[in-house]
């Protein structure tokens, strides 16, 4: 029936007869649950990205592998079930972060002429 004209959607929902895709899902096989990358995945990208930011880019890698951290963590701090390279990015994360930081507050003074 179409809607409109009297013809209300009320009596049929579209949720009670198809709750999927008409097109079919783009994961439609069995093997993969979520549609990224698992925990462990981010945890080591996470990580990757920490080590890395130390050397470069530590304003750019830090934030990104706290992020990788935090997803892979399951974006929650409570749980027996956290990965070490999750804990890892997410911690070396923020120390990366905060040293860029404060690297770029003593080079702004630097070059204002204060010292």
């Amino acid at each position: 029936m179409m809607a409109g004209f009297g013809h209300g959607t009320r009596e049929h929902p579209r949720s009670r007869s198809r709750t999927w895709s008409r097109w079919g899902s783009p994961r439609a096989s069995g093997f993969e649950a979520g549609g990224g990358p698992d925990s462990a995945t981010l945890g080591i990208i996470g990580t990757i990205c920490a080590i890395a930011g130390f050397f470069v880019l530590g304003i750019i890698l830090g934030p990104v592998a706290v992020v990788c951290g935090w997803l892979a963590m399951g974006r929650s701090w409570a749980g027996a079930n956290r990965s070490v390279p999750a804990l890892v990015a997410l911690v070396l994360g923020a120390i990366d972060t905060l040293l860029a930081v404060i690297w770029l507050a003593g080079a702004a003074t630097w070059g204002n002429g204060m010292f």
